[in-house]
């Protein structure tokens, strides 16, 4: 079954955890998809996993259009979620609404995310009111790194957890359907998860959120740049495939693979003509 707005509400309603993971391309969203994943996000985090950037500020609309129109040709009940780009939607109302426009019909979104809180409320409502379903994203917010000063985390101070929970209640208000919140104190994200209405879904922010997220390529252990505190890894994919590569080069270095059955037939009587 589709997974939608509205079956995402009655989830949390229902008190049924919201399961959610990146994808950044078509084979990698099929099998998420065919896991029975509820959410698929096409995250700017392809800036650091897919791209090799140090952050994902250098991501551009045409990234974010190209893996999401990937994802979405390989998710067929998952809702695949979009990641509006750095400064795609910082500079104003009219930005953010083309620029959600263009996720929704180029790359085939089901809904866009934004960063920030009371600050993008504007382009939240905007974005909303033009019909595009919207996640917004407080705490530790990627695009804000170096204003943060490094990946911190977020609302540690009675100040800070104020503003996180003002933040929380003000995207909600403006119309975001649900809210991933990320680098957060477990206690902090627990109580703005029962202050809304709307589902949360935690990454680094611990069990009580409505549903978590994590980038995919950090829970099965095949990228080792960075490794976040909140990170399980489920699985070491990433030693089994180098393991793979190891024994093809072995094989092809010592003529083992391709064997016969891996190679196409021809009437020997053809090969003697030609010589």
């Amino acid at each position: 079954m589709k997974n939608t707005v509205l079956t995402l509400q009655q989830a949390k309603e229902e008190n049924k955890k919201i399961t959610m993971l990146t994808a950044y391309d078509y084979s990698t969203a099929r099998l998420i998809d065919e896991s029975g994943v509820n959410m698929i996000l096409v995250g700017d985090s392809l800036g650091n996993v897919m791209l090799g950037y140090e952050d994902t500020v250098s991501v551009t609309m045409e990234d974010m259009i190209h893996h999401g129109a990937a994802v979405a040709r390989g998710a067929k009940n998952a809702m695949v979620v979009v990641d509006m780009p750095f400064m795609s939607y910082q500079t104003g109302v009219y930005d953010a609404l083309t620029n959600a426009g263009r996720l929704m019909k180029e790359a085939r979104a089901n809904a866009v995310k934004l960063e920030g809180g009371v600050e993008v409320c504007e382009q939240i409502k905007a974005i909303v009111s033009a019909g595009i379903p919207v996640v917004a994203h407080i705490g530790l917010t990627p695009q804000s790194v170096n204003a943060f000063g490094g990946h911190k985390v977020q609302g540690k101070t009675e100040a800070a957890a104020k503003k996180l929970l003002e933040d929380a209640l003000a995207v909600e208000a403006a119309g975001a359907f649900a809210v991933v919140i990320e680098g957060v104190p477990a206690k902090l994200a627990e109580l703005i998860t029962k202050k809304l209405t709307i589902p949360t879904i935690g990454i680094g922010a611990g069990a009580a959120c409505d549903g978590q997220v994590l980038v995919y390529q950090d829970m099965l252990g095949m990228y080792s740049d960075f490794t976040p505190k909140f990170v399980k890894k489920f699985s070491n994919v990433g030693e089994v495939m180098k393991a793979a590569f190891a024994q093809y080069i072995e094989e092809v270095q010592n003529g083992v693979f391709p064997s016969e059955e891996h190679c196409y037939a021809i009437d020997s009587t053809i090969i003697e003509k030609l010589q």
